[in-house]
């Protein structure tokens, strides 16, 4: 939490805390206090001290595992008491000599009398034991005193006995179900889910991501069933005391992390993949969606063979399955040989998915099988650098799903949502570093968000944009060769590319990789430049500092200096598709910024645009004239000759800008007045992105009248040219048209465009005066969630109740995403609070998981919202021991609550509340500073814009 340094040298703190550690030692070791012998001082190179003294939060680097034979076995028949047991052998080389084995188990039985200890290798051979145990609940230590000093150069086997339930928390091995409709009867699975911090649930580990070793895993259970681990069968054979059970033994594995260790006992059904000269590929559901896995056991491996192209290495496993898991907390899971899924991330039906759900099965296969090289062969040290997996594996995918799927423009699309995503995220000042210090497991699990996905994956699109193919692929494979079936950290990827940069000649000989990316991942936000033309010079000159959204930060504390690659264009040049730098924007020595001054700019008659096809992250902000003239060309000129991303470009810095009070109110509008001749689906985007922001304040105040008669004069053309509602996207030629599409009839009916709304509730009556709704559906695929919300919230009860049984009655988990999202849409005070109570009843049809869709449904829904609101605060330790220990997904609540708080007394009410539950919201530290701090802008914008840009809007009506 809060590391939120506005410093270039930010890795100087990352080690201060091992610093302050080793010097603790030190002095207590000087006092005589016995807790640490005065040779453990090397403490967090070797931190080996006795016994239950040793608190650092890594493990000792005294041991080595160098392989785990693991035989688990799984009991599911009777339901009242799913569990397993098993024994775990471990081969552990001693590297220093240490009188304690410290690894990591959590929630799991041992019988300690059962634990063996013997020296296996090395010198003299001695006999050897446990001679006792302790722990440290705080770091998960399991931590065995030995009777004999283990010897460096020395290898021992230590055996473990251990057994647990298999848990309901969607972490380390736990059970899912699903309904079996033909024999009406529940079914329960086995699956596992380590990452980030939770092998140590299901068998005692060494689990930290540099412990890596070959497993050999054994999985015992009834014959009716199918075992899955990482590797394929070696062999099977019948469980020597119950009968109908085997032991299926798995091929020994690379060596790996144990967060990547995956097995299941299923009565699952699989699709085979058919291609050549590939791994054997196969995709698992639950017989009756078996049917809707085709799509992904296609897709799987076109993506895992651009993968091994495009790094230059072989899939290194003989097979990969993929699986769909009915509960499931994460989106996906890239397991090594064993990918899961939530059923919405794997599963399509043409009959009931849209081409959104399409594209978002492609992008999480392509994300998760290219972990498969960035993650699973080479793996970061330790979690300060999760982005490496995460940013990576988030832009080679688009990478891949553009390769085998040109025509969705997806490449476009997922760039310039990252975008979108993180020049909001992070221009909070809670924001935090790309690459952050760790020390807690929950610190672990907050740094899956938006920064290590999207804005990773942002920067290393620029990093390819400024250092062109060649040096960008060669340095990577460069990189994976050297480390794979190892560890390592950014820096080594930066050493790696850097050489190939200098190689190819892509980057000047005085500049290397790590000053300039080390300004993009150590410190925290963005740019934006302020550019200011001289148009009799014919020259610019352009500053920087750190854009934020809270307006009350002085300039003084704003700070911070990148390293910005300068691609631009001018209006008689045009070249939009020339990415390369023309100038950098340099920091000097103590990280202050340089100003740049750029030479051989056109006269006063012609815009320039800074920052091509938004190849880097940052903002821009002109001069008045420059602004004038882009808006000329925007609105009478020939607009399509610059960029749709930099025409979505303009839109998100002016409205942004405006939002700020760096720019007036009156030249964003002017702007996106354009938009009424704009035909694409990127700069609607944009704009929706930003509109929808303000209206969510402006519908709480008297003015929104005139910000809806505004809305509908901007979304009629469009609507119109799209032919409306009506059903014609099998004849629409470009995909991205059918997002357009999509996007355009859902806001025409909410701001009750055009023929919008009675078309709406016309396709919803005819759906419901079918025979048999569950087998016919008229509604058009890709409208269907406008047309059920839309009916929703004009309908009548009866509406409500057709819909919840459809729900109930769905075997498509994108199809069931989309109806409990529109079932949040009525305007009905009682449906709403009845439907917030069935959310979190476990005992009713939605799953954990997917608990979060319903009430932000009902949250960002202007009736909901004040519902929602006091369900969360009234009921927030219910609610957090509904999520427990996974409280991420309790943090998503809070999002349709921060967007919609716009008085300074709501803000200081919610302020106070959170005071007062701090217990109830533990691990939700980041998500609910941000959440403060989002409330706060608005109530800033409120009153800083609300009548500015209510006139505004008034003079273009």
């Amino acid at each position: 939490m809060g590391y939120n340094h506005n410093h270039p040298h930010l890795h100087i703190y990352q080690h201060l805390s091992e610093l302050v550690m080793k010097w603790f030692l030190l002095f207590v070791a000087a006092l005589g206090l016995g807790l640490a012998s005065a040779d453990s001082i090397d403490a967090i190179d070797s931190a080996e001290t006795t016994g239950s003294t040793y608190n650092y939060y890594r493990l000792p680097t005294s041991l080595r595992p160098q392989k785990y034979q693991l035989r688990i076995l799984t009991l599911l028949e009777n339901p009242e008491d799913l569990r397993f047991s098993g024994s775990v052998k471990i081969l552990i080389e001693a590297l220093e000599n240490t009188r304690n084995i410290t690894l990591h188990s959590k929630n799991l039985t041992i019988d300690e009398s059962q634990i063996t200890l013997r020296q296996i290798g090395g010198e003299g051979k001695k006999e050897n034991c446990v001679s006792s145990t302790t722990v440290n609940p705080s770091h998960d230590f399991y931590i065995l005193n030995t009777c004999q000093e283990l010897l460096a150069g020395n290898t021992y086997e230590l055996y473990m006995p251990f057994a647990a339930d298999l848990n309901r928390q969607l972490e380390g091995y736990y059970r899912s179900s699903y309904k079996d409709p033909v024999a009406n009867l529940t079914k329960w699975i086995s699956v596992t889910q380590f990452e980030p911090a939770s092998a140590r649930l299901a068998f005692p580990c060494f689990d930290e991501p540099d412990f890596k070793a070959p497993f050999v895993v054994t999985l015992g259970y009834h014959k009716k069933y199918t075992g899955l681990s990482n590797m394929p069968v070696k062999e099977t054979k019948p469980h020597e005391t119950l009968a109908d059970y085997i032991w299926c033994e798995f091929q020994e594995s690379v060596p790996m992390s144990t967060y990547l260790i995956a097995y299941s006992v299923n009565d699952f059904s699989h699709k085979p993949s058919t291609l050549p000269n590939s791994a054997l590929f196969r995709t698992w559901a639950r017989p009756n969606a078996i049917d809707q896995c085709d799509y992904a056991a296609e897709f799987g491996p076109k993506v895992l063979q651009y993968y091994e192209q495009f790094f230059g290495i072989k899939f290194p496993l003989p097979k990969i399955d993929q699986i769909a898991v009915p509960d499931f907390s994460a989106g996906a899971m890239e397991n090594w040989g064993l990918v899961t899924y939530r059923e919405i991330a794997l599963l399509y039906s043409a009959a009931h998915s849209s081409l959104a759900d399409k594209q978002r099965v492609a992008s999480v296969v392509a994300h998760e099988l290219a972990h498969q090289w960035f993650g699973n062969l080479v793996t970061m040290k330790w979690w300060t650098d999760l982005w490496l997996n995460e940013g990576f594996a988030t832009y080679v995918a688009s990478l891949g799903v553009e390769n085998i799927n040109p025509e969705w423009r997806s490449m476009e699309q997922e760039s310039l949502s990252n975008l979108l995503t993180i020049f909001r995220r992070d221009a909070l000042e809670s924001s935090h570093p790309i690459s952050r210090p760790i020390q807690m497991v929950s610190e672990i699990s907050e740094s899956f968000d938006q920064i290590s996905y999207q804005k990773g994956s942002t920067v290393l699109r620029m990093m390819h944009l400024f250092l062109g193919e060649e040096s960008f692929r060669s340095g990577l494979q460069a990189y994976l060769q050297k480390f794979s079936y190892k560890n390592a950290e950014q820096d080594n990827l930066w050493e790696s590319l850097t050489q190939a940069a200098h190689k190819y000649r892509s980057l000047p000989k005085s500049y290397d990789i790590k000053s300039i990316m080390d300004s993009w991942t150590l410190q925290t936000g963005y740019p934006v430049i302020n550019v200011t033309r001289d148009y009799s010079a014919r020259t610019a000159k352009l500053n920087q500092e750190r854009y934020l959204l809270n307006t009350q930060v002085s300039r003084a504390h704003r700070g911070g200096c990148w390293w910005v690659p300068l691609s631009y264009t001018t209006q008689a040049v045009q070249d939009f598709n020339n990415t390369a730098p023309k100038a950098w924007m340099e920091c000097g020595k103590n990280g202050e910024s340089l100003p740049k001054t750029i030479q051989d700019l056109p006269g006063p008659d012609q815009w320039v645009i800074f920052n091509t096809q938004l190849s880097t992250l940052y903002k821009v902000n002109y001069d008045a004239q420059n602004w004038k003239l882009l808006i000329e060309t925007l609105t009478n000129g020939d607009f399509q000759r610059i960029h749709v991303i930099n025409r979505a470009q303009l839109i998100d810095d002016a409205l942004y800008l405006a939002w700020t009070g760096e720019q007036d109110y009156e030249i964003a509008m002017r702007l996106i007045e354009y938009l009424q001749r704009e035909r694409e689906y990127l700069p609607w985007k944009s704009a929706f992105e930003n509109l929808k922001r303000v209206g969510r304040i402006v519908r709480q105040t008297p003015d929104f009248e005139f910000f809806k008669r505004y809305m509908k004069k901007l979304i009629f053309p469009i609507y119109e040219h799209l032919n409306g509602i009506n059903d014609t996207f099998s004849s629409i030629p470009q995909q991205d048209q059918v997002l357009l599409k999509t996007m355009v009839v859902n806001w025409a009916c909410q701001y009750q465009v055009g023929d919008c709304v009675p078309q709406a509730l016309a396709y919803y009556r005819n759906w419901r005066s079918e025979a048999n709704p569950d087998e016919k559906n008229p509604v058009p695929i890709n409208v269907r969630s406008t047309v059920y919300c839309t009916s929703i919230k004009h309908g009548s009860d009866s509406d409500w109740e057709f819909l919840w049984t459809r729900y109930k009655r769905s075997n498509v988990a994108a199809e069931k995403r989309t109806i409990l999202t529109a079932l949040g849409c009525s305007r009905e005070v009682w449906v709403l609070q009845r439907y917030l109570e069935l959310t979190f009843d476990p005992k009713e049809a939605i799953r954990k998981q997917d608990s979060m869709w319903a009430f932000q449904a009902v949250a960002f829904n202007e009736v909901g919202f004040l519902l929602a609101k006091k369900y969360f605060m009234d009921n927030v330790d219910f609610i957090y021991k509904f999520y427990h220990p996974l409280t991420k997904d309790m943090s998503r609540l809070l999002s349709p609550l921060s967007e919609q708080v716009i008085t300074l007394s709501d803000f200081n009410e919610f302020k106070d509340f959170v005071n007062n539950s701090r217990q109830s919201l533990k691990g939700l530290e980041q998500a609910i500073q941000q959440t403060l701090e989002i409330m706060l802008t608005n109530v800033q914008w409120k009153e800083r814009n609300y009548h500015q840009m209510s006139r505004s809007i008034q003079q273009l009506l």
